[in-house]
């Protein structure tokens, strides 16, 4: 069973540039990879896919201009940079990892999830 471990959240300030990690346990080559959020008391939210290859990815809307993806299979390693961060992406940041049709399907999907990063913004 794949293993997953996010990194990288904490307190930042609006417009700050963290980098979060996911680290897997074994290869992710035939994995895509998906990072969703969750913020209190709203539901899990997909915010950006990527598939096995790396060629296709697809962003929520609202990060599309901010946050990159970027796959680091020799690492066994996903990274989402994320510049000018917003009040309103604060959120528990999760990995996930299954094909790119169950990424894209949302969170319901039975993708393999890490335990989450804490990620909030304020002044």
């Amino acid at each position: 069973q794949l293993q997953l471990v996010e990194s990288g959240g904490g307190l930042v300030k609006p417009g700050g540039s963290p980098r979060l990690s996911c680290t897997a346990s074994g290869s992710l080559d035939n994995y895509s990879i998906g990072w969703f959020r969750q913020a209190p008391g709203e539901e899990r939210e997909g915010v950006v896919c990527i598939s096995e290859s790396g060629r296709s990815t697809n962003y929520l809307r609202s990060v599309k201009d901010r946050f990159t993806i970027v796959r680091d299979n020799a690492n066994n390693t996903v990274y989402l940079q994320m510049n000018s961060l917003k009040p309103e992406d604060t959120a528990i940041y999760y990995c996930a990892a299954g094909t790119f049709m169950q990424c894209l399907g949302g969170p319901a999907m039975g993708l393999a999830w890490g335990q989450g990063t804490q990620v909030t913004v304020s002044s």
